[in-house]
Formats: C-alpha cells, sequence, structure tokens
C-alpha cells in the first residue's frame, strides 16, 4: 500500500489518472514513427514523471518505490494504447483531453499529499502545479512536440484555479465530500473549454512573441 492512508476511492482516482497520462504519452509518440518499447517507456515517464518530481521536491518516499502497481498500471495502458493508438488519434484534441484529465486528478492529489506530510496550503497549491505539469513537459520533450505550458491557450491557470478552489473548500467546507471531485472537474472543464473553444489570456496579458500576429 501506499505510505498514506488513502480509501478506495483516492486510491482508484491515482490510478486512472496515470493510466490517463501513459496513454497520452503513447498517443504524443504515436505519430513519431516509435517503435513498442520506446512508446512503452515514454507512457511510463509520462504518467511517473510528474509525482516522483513532486515527492523528490517533498523528500518523501517516491510514490511508485511504496507501491508497484503504479508501475504496472503505467506499462499496461501504455501497451494497451500504443495497438489502439489510431481510433484513439482522431484528432489532436484527443490527447488535449487527456492530458486536460490526467492534470486535474494529479493536481487534487498531489494538494492532498502535500497537506498530509505538514506542508502549507501554499507549498501544496504551487505542488499541485508541478505534479500536474511536469509529466506533461516531460512527454512533449522526448516527443518533440510543442509544449503545452510555453502555448498562449490556457493549461496551467486552470490547474491554479482548480487548486485555490479546492484548499478554500477543505478549509470551510470540511466536512462536506466530494470537493476533490468538484476540484477535478473544475479543472477538466476548464481546459476542456479551452481546447474546443481556443480560450486564450487576452493580448494585454501575453508578451508579442515573433511569431505572433
Amino acid at each position: 500500500m501506499d505510505i498514506l492512508p488513502f480509501d478506495t476511492w483516492y486510491y482508484i482516482m491515482g490510478v486512472i489518472g496515470i493510466a490517463v497520462f501513459s496513454i497520452t504519452g503513447v498517443l504524443a509518440g504515436a505519430k513519431k514513427g516509435m517503435d513498442l518499447f520506446g512508446i512503452v517507456i515514454i507512457g511510463v515517464i509520462t504518467a511517473l514523471g510528474g509525482g516522483t518530481v513532486r515527492d523528490l521536491i517533498l523528500d518523501i518516499p517516491v510514490f511508485w518505490t511504496m507501491n508497484n502497481l503504479f508501475i504496472a498500471i503505467a506499462l499496461a495502458a501504455a501497451i494497451v494504447a500504443f495497438f489502439l493508438a489510431k481510433p484513439l488519434w482522431s484528432s489532436y484534441k484527443t490527447l488535449l483531453v487527456f492530458d486536460g484529465l490526467g492534470v486535474a486528478i494529479f493536481n487534487v492529489q498531489a494538494i492532498d499529499k502535500t497537506l498530509a506530510y505538514g506542508f502549507t496550503p501554499t507549498v501544496a497549491i504551487i505542488m499541485g502545479i508541478i505534479t500536474g505539469i511536469t509529466g506533461g513537459m516531460i512527454r512533449d520533450l522526448l516527443t518533440g512536440n510543442p509544449n503545452l505550458i510555453l502555448k498562449q491557450e490556457l493549461y496551467a491557470t486552470p490547474i491554479l484555479l482548480g487548486g485555490i478552489f479546492y484548499i478554500l473548500w477543505i478549509t470551510y467546507l470540511p466536512d462536506i465530500i466530494l470537493g476533490n471531485l468538484f476540484a477535478i472537474l473544475l479543472v477538466f472543464f476548464i481546459r476542456f473549454a479551452a481546447i474546443k473553444w481556443d480560450l486564450r489570456y487576452p493580448h494585454w496579458l501575453l508578451f508579442t512573441g515573433k511569431d505572433d500576429s
């Protein structure tokens, strides 16, 4: 078992997040003509990377070293996604939607784990952002895809808003359950809206780069 007494729902939520992010790694590598081994490695690194960096920063045991099931889930999801890559990759937005769900789950889990180890809410929100974006950054770096965090499309902002929402919920409504689910849905739906309608920051909040029109 993990080092924290997570209930069944929370444990399942983490497994889903790992599987989803592993799939995004496979989809990102599917267009690069990679072999099964290479794509599976990218899937596993994508799935476990954010949580690994989180635990190293917090100076606590890395989660997948305490429970090998997490590695098995990442491997299984990557292998299945490899053989289903073509139907899964109906468009680039498929990757973005999966990514949005993954970062939403990892954000809440990172906040809970950081708070459980006695760190402040501010640190917990920051760790939620780091955990959410790190796996995707590693994935995009390894596959040579544009990094989502560097694009104008809303990406890190939904994670931040979801983290603040979740901290406020557990601070002022501690006896009302499902705060973690609502926080996940908030992040996911903002990311989904940004993907569907190409939501971006207004120009006055952006630096004009050389490629900007």
